[in-house]
């Protein structure tokens, strides 16, 4: 029997990508095939549900096919690369390395590799889906020959919950509440929505605050320019909020008159949706994967002139029947997404892939699995006898096969 899993580095709590791993295994064991996730990571309310990424050496068989969630290159990837199995990559957008340049080092040399090492996969996939066509856009720039569009699996459930009340009883007031909801990362340009609001405030309505809701872990210094920049230009009422649970997040949503959107790089987007759900209405910069995620709703602006800007806010915030009209549209826009077949179109996905003739069979060095071995003795003497692994010959700590 054909067995389908799920390869991936981490599978998250909540979030996008952890909703539709989740939603394709149950589309897939509904259609009567086996399948498990195989992670290196998982949240610890998740591990449960996977296998550890080692463990594909033993499932392996050549008529298996392997979802294969590609993201900045990671073990669990090229060890799924090495081994006999059909392959399709599901492809969830790798940000440009030039938005972390000064800011975040590290994460800046690894989405430049991330994408390099993306390309190796061309001739290893049977198929190659992105999850939005900006995405499968991508792909085939990425010398992809056959590529598709699974879309994104709507799951508004963790909306559905009671609000937080000390959320509510903080913000939800006579003030006007400008919302961003997302991770506080270069690419988002928070430091464009502080501009924007900023002459928002000053111009318009001075009793007014931002709320930027979303992990800031890891980008320190980044966050440290953009606390310069607020000192810089006076503004007040900026909140950092940081990571919120999802009964808080309810309450963000509820309390919102208005969500604001200046990123300038997105697969998808999903945060623009869940405010659509939630009935806020959103202006938003057209850039990347953002105009088809709003599929025509919500607002769109083209010009990053802080003044423009802070009069869209306004004429949307001033304008109550504008605002019923736009909030429709975007209800219109929630049900179309919900509309689509899900499960028919990654079912027909797998039968194209199934029924035609295969990727080649990968190369590998002819030593990766002797490597690989290796890698998992010292692993266990990492975790298990620690003191025998310091004891190692450094050279002897650094046998890698994925390297």
């Amino acid at each position: 029997m054909i067995r389908i899993h799920q390869v991936l580095a981490t599978l998250g709590y909540g979030d996008a990508i952890g909703h539709e791993v989740l939603g394709i295994q149950r589309t897939l064991r509904g259609a009567g095939y086996e399948s498990d996730i195989f992670v290196e990571t998982a949240d610890s309310r998740l591990e449960p549900l996977t296998r550890d990424y080692r463990e594909l050496v033993d499932f392996s068989d050549p008529e298996n096919l392997l979802l294969h969630h590609f993201s900045l290159g990671s073990k669990a990837s090229r060890t799924a690369f090495a081994l006999p199995d059909r392959m399709a990559l599901i492809y969830h957008n790798i940000t440009p390395p030039e938005y972390f340049v000064g800011v975040h080092r590290t994460l800046a040399r690894q989405c430049f590799r991330g994408r390099r090492e993306l390309q190796a996969y061309a001739g290893r996939c049977d198929l190659a889906l992105g999850d939005s066509e900006f995405n499968r856009q991508d792909l085939e720039a990425f010398g992809f020959p056959r590529t598709g569009v699974l879309p994104v699996v709507p799951d508004f459930s963790h909306l559905d919950r009671e609000p937080n009340w000390m959320v509510a009883r903080d913000f939800d007031d006579d003030w006007t509440n400008i919302l961003f909801v997302g991770r506080i990362i270069a690419n988002k340009k928070i430091e464009d929505l502080i501009r924007f609001f900023y002459a928002y405030q000053t111009i318009f309505n001075p009793g007014s605050r931002l709320l930027l809701v979303g992990a800031q872990s890891g980008f320190e210094h980044y966050l440290a320019s953009l606390h310069q920049l607020i000192a810089t230009l006076g503004v007040s009422h900026v909140h950092f909020i940081g990571h919120v649970s999802d009964e808080e997040l309810v309450a963000f949503y509820e309390c919102a008159d208005l969500f604001l959107c200046a990123s300038e790089h997105e697969g998808f987007c999903v945060p623009l949706v869940e405010a659509f759900y939630k009935q806020v209405p959103v202006l938003a910069y057209a850039a990347t994967a953002v105009p088809a995620t709003m599929d025509g709703a919500g607002v769109l602006f083209e010009i990053k002139n802080p003044e423009h800007v802070a009069a869209l806010m306004d004429a949307i915030l001033s304008n109550a029947s504008l605002q019923d009209a736009i909030v429709e549209g975007q209800l219109e826009a929630v049900a179309r997404l919900r509309s689509k077949d899900f499960a028919g179109t990654l079912l027909g996905f797998i039968r194209q892939i199934l029924s035609c003739p295969r990727a080649p069979r990968p190369h590998v060095a002819f030593d990766f699995w002797h490597q690989f071995d290796a890698a998992e003795e010292l692993e266990a003497l990492r975790l298990y006898r620690p003191a025998i692994y310091k004891a190692l010959p450094e050279r002897k700590q650094r046998i890698s096969p994925w390297s």
